[in-house]
């Protein structure tokens, strides 16, 4: 228990002298404001909880998985399909430009 605040060295006695005089200035609410505290640590965490458990339903990898894979084949039969259009094309133009060389030749 060296370094609380990280860059502050409290030992024992300074510890036990706050204590003391947080003691001293809250009284009979120091129990009630330790009570709030751990209230509304509890309510954090089960609010994390719920949001965990919320992000788990929201995202069904399996589903997304399927979905990807879906994608993942149209777009490979968007490629073939384009390679195969684009090479019928790119021969067609080339031929054409070889018989116009010969007619300007």
């Amino acid at each position: 228990m060296e370094y609380v605040l990280g860059f502050i060295n409290f030992g024992p006695q300074e510890l036990i002298i706050i204590l003391i005089i947080a003691v001293l200035i809250f009284g009979k609410r120091l129990p009630e404001i330790a009570r709030g505290m751990g209230k509304s640590v509890n309510e954090f965490k089960e609010g994390l909880k719920e949001t965990k458990e919320q992000i788990s339903e929201d995202i069904d990898t399996d589903e997304i998985e399927s979905e990807i894979r879906d994608v993942e084949g149209q777009v490979k039969r968007n490629d073939n399909s384009y390679s195969d259009s684009n090479s019928s094309d790119d021969s067609e133009d080339y031929s054409a430009a070889q018989e116009q060389e010969k007619e300007q030749a």
